[in-house]
């Protein structure tokens, strides 16, 4: 399984640190950078994530910013992708699991490394259920294709 993983000027170290993490794990990573420190913009980076997984260039996408609101906007400005941004394991675990999120997001000046280690590994670790939830996700499409 391939992960896309993006960010900005903020998240360098985190990512880092992610992306070796899920290495680990045993997935295939896709480095979408940034790996300099000047300022750069989020939008970018959070753009290449998410088409690279609706592109299916990727299975899913990590991206990291400040907070992780601003790439995760971004991110959710590609037509298909479904983005949150998770501060603990839990609502990342039922993104995964209920709203079927193909990109997770996360602030690198909000959470700490292990924190994120964990948030990543129950999404990963999590799948999409389906079923009941199958009709939210439907409606979220509807809205998508026409705005």
């Amino acid at each position: 399984m391939k992960i896309a993983m993006g960010n900005d000027h903020t998240a360098i170290e985190m990512k880092n640190e992610i992306k070796a993490f899920v290495e680990e794990m045993g997935y295939e990573v896709i480095d979408f950078g940034t790996n300099a420190t000047e300022s750069c913009d989020y939008p970018r980076y959070g753009e290449e994530v998410g088409r690279a997984v609706v592109d299916g260039k990727a299975d899913l996408g990590i991206a990291i910013c400040g907070t992780g609101v601003g790439i995760s906007l971004a991110c959710n400005k590609v037509r298909g992708v479904r983005a949150c941004v998770c501060s603990e394991p839990y609502t990342a675990k039922l993104s995964r699991m209920h709203n079927d999120s193909n990109v997770l997001c996360f602030g690198a000046r909000v959470i700490g490394v292990e924190m994120a280690k964990m948030i990543t590994e129950e999404w990963l670790k999590a799948s999409y259920e389906g079923g009941r939830h199958q009709r939210r996700v439907d409606m979220l499409a509807e809205i998508e294709n026409r705005c």
